[in-house]
């Protein structure tokens, strides 16, 4: 690009931030490529192959492709907009913010939210994410929501990465239950030694 485009991008990005009523998180994750799967889709199609020139080729590419995955680490980026909401806290009003703080770390309280509130509180996100993904295209950038399967995914490789890589997750809509049940009260607590469980 040239200086005025950049210069014309990094105003657009400045608009883009000042147009935000609400603060938002940048997360940038740089995780390893796992060819496997591809290298054991190509493996199969050279199985079926019948032409030998084609299946020597193929040979040649496969071993290329192990080669380079077990010599370099090949990386992907990936850039995450965090798009906060939590309700009941007044923007602006840091004591409303600190006391909700406060509470979340203390005993756990019973959490009751209703139909209305809900669908409120959602509409309030959702709005909050087309305005980011609107200004993130006005600079050239495609944004898209994640849904529950990529939040499900995201969640289970980083926070258990050496694990990740070897054992994958099922489909969520193969879970055969509600990942969260409505319960009938307060969970019972066990002390052990003064100390919660």
């Amino acid at each position: 690009m040239s200086s005025q485009e950049q210069q014309g991008i990094e105003m657009a990005y400045q608009s883009f931030l000042n147009s935000l009523h609400f603060p938002i998180q940048i997360v940038i994750r740089s995780e390893r490529i796992d060819l496997s799967a591809y290298i054991e889709r190509m493996q199969t199609k050279r199985t079926e192959q019948a032409n030998e020139l084609l299946g020597a080729l193929m040979d040649d590419y496969i071993a290329n492709v192990k080669s380079l995955v077990d010599e370099v680490n090949i990386m992907d980026k990936q850039i995450y907009i965090v798009v906060p909401y939590f309700p009941g806290v007044v923007s602006g009003k840091t004591p409303a913010l600190v006391k909700n703080l406060k509470n979340a770390y203390s005993t756990p309280a019973d959490i009751t939210v209703t139909e209305e509130d809900f669908k409120a509180y959602k509409q309030e996100l959702s709005e909050r994410m087309a305005l980011v993904t609107s200004g993130l295209g006005q600079i050239g950038i495609r944004a898209l929501a994640l849904g529950t399967q990529e939040l499900v995914d995201l969640y289970y490789t980083w926070y258990n990465p050496d694990v990740a890589h070897n054992q994958k997750l099922i489909d969520a809509e193969q879970l055969t239950g509600p990942v969260v049940l409505k319960g009938d009260g307060r969970a019972p607590h066990s002390t052990i030694e003064g100390g919660p469980f």
